[in-house]
């Protein structure tokens, strides 16, 4: 393998914005925001909008919300009433 071509992965918390959910994965993403995690160590956080604790496919449920008036601009742009 060659050196220095891998990027360096470390532990850092992903929370779900919509549900609070929260995992420790390896990544290469870092923030300056840390939290404390259930081993005791302080990580990294980053804030997801959607896991796979809100995701419809995993969920079983659909949700679907109007963010910055999406919905309106889509009906309006196909003529849906």
């Amino acid at each position: 393998m060659k050196e220095a071509i891998h990027p360096n992965y470390k532990k850092v918390l992903f929370v779900d914005a919509q549900s609070g959910f929260t995992f420790l994965s390896g990544s290469t993403l870092s923030s300056s925001e840390t939290m404390k995690w259930e081993d005791g160590n302080e990580y990294p956080v980053i804030k997801v909008d959607i896991s796979s604790d809100t995701h419809p496919f995993y969920t079983g449920r659909q949700k679907f919300t109007d963010v910055g008036g999406r919905v309106d601009r889509f009906k309006k742009k196909y003529n849906m009433k």
